[in-house]
């Protein structure tokens, strides 16, 4: 027996479709990745290499380079930024 819960029209509920790997590029609720700057959108391809690898980082070793070239960088603006 189907155990479903009906609606008052005693149609069965509509599944919203699934979420995206990154809602709206930078889930606005995420702070860490807000706080990435311009190096979210590298995390957020990392992310989702990880996510359909089953979480196998060798196969995101690409993305995970690229992340940690952009955050090496943003470290050294900052500094040459403070020092002016």
């Amino acid at each position: 027996m189907d155990k479903t819960p009906v609606n008052q029209s005693g149609a069965k509920p509509l599944i919203p479709p699934p979420q995206p790997l990154h809602q709206s590029d930078a889930d606005e609720d995420d702070e860490n990745v807000k706080q990435l700057d311009e190096c979210s959108s590298l995390y957020l391809l990392m992310q989702d290499c990880v996510v359909r690898s089953n979480r196998n980082w060798k196969e995101c070793q690409q993305e995970v380079q690229a992340l940690r070239e952009c955050i090496e960088k943003r470290k050294k603006q900052e500094i040459h930024n403070s020092g002016k």
